[in-house]
């Protein structure tokens, strides 16, 4: 059985590191308060994995967002996704070149699926992540592109399909209804879909402490859980939370003794 894993997801617009609530974003602090709050090169021992998200409204520098991603994966020994607006074999190459393990897709997977698929032939599929952006409602549960601002007509099941049949590596579930709230999960969506998918998946949105983590990871087709809420973990919360897991017998890597 592979093991779970814990990830933890910045979002970067225009220089800065933001805090998301339903896709609204508030500036927190640019690198280097990033660098004094969370010590990566320390607090990686705590993830499995990072994800880096261009999130810039207006024009994504995708140079510019490159030089970050190669910044923050520096010395950083777990794989490092990044991805937000990429457009072309170029883009993505770029952030191969800036120390990006794996790229994150969202937008390009509805408008270029022959790109999605010159990706997955140059890199593999090991290397891309499919996002989706959902909202659920009574009637259907709606998929959104670019930002979350513009509602496509797949349901969210016909969308995993299609993500599938192009052989995406990872599925990233975020529910923009918890974005940001710390209220938990969507488990009930969760729960409809996830015998559906037969790519690994990883779910986002509504985490705020290491229970909403632990009741995630409880979930048996879920492959690992995500959360950028930078304020419930900062300082030790990353290293508590892998803490609390481990002490959950959840299966998922424990490399450090000093957590036991």
């Amino acid at each position: 059985m592979l093991r779970k894993r814990l990830i933890f997801t910045l979002i970067y617009s225009d220089g800065y590191f933001m805090q998301s609530r339903n896709f609204r974003l508030q500036r927190v602090g640019d690198i280097h308060w990033l660098e004094q709050n969370y010590q990566f090169q320390e607090i990686a021992f705590s993830l499995d994995e990072l994800i880096i998200l261009n999130a810039s409204r207006q024009c994504k520098d995708i140079l510019a967002f490159a030089d970050t991603v190669s910044t923050l994966s520096q010395n950083v020994f777990i794989p490092v996704a990044a991805g937000g607006g990429i457009r072309t074999l170029e883009e993505a190459e770029i952030l191969f070149h800036h120390g990006a393990d794996k790229i994150v897709l969202n937008s390009v997977l509805h408008a270029d699926s022959l790109l999605v698929k010159n990706l997955i032939n140059q890199y593999g599929a090991q290397s891309i992540i499919a996002s989706i952006d959902y909202k659920a409602n009574a009637n259907n549960t709606e998929v959104f592109i670019d930002n979350g601002t513009s509602k496509i007509s797949y349901s969210l099941d016909d969308y995993i399909s299609h993500l599938e049949s192009l052989n995406v590596g990872e599925i990233y579930l975020n529910s923009i209804d918890r974005d940001g709230t710390g209220f938990g999960y969507d488990t009930e969506t969760i729960q409809l879909i996830k015998k559906k998918i037969h790519t690994p998946l990883i779910i986002a949105g509504g985490a705020g402490n290491e229970k909403h983590l632990i009741n995630g990871l409880e979930i048996e087709d879920v492959s690992a859980v995500a959360t950028a809420n930078l304020f419930n973990f900062i300082d030790n919360g990353l290293p508590n939370a892998r803490k609390k897991i481990i002490e959950s017998k959840i299966n998922i890597a424990s490399w450090r003794t000093d957590l036991n």
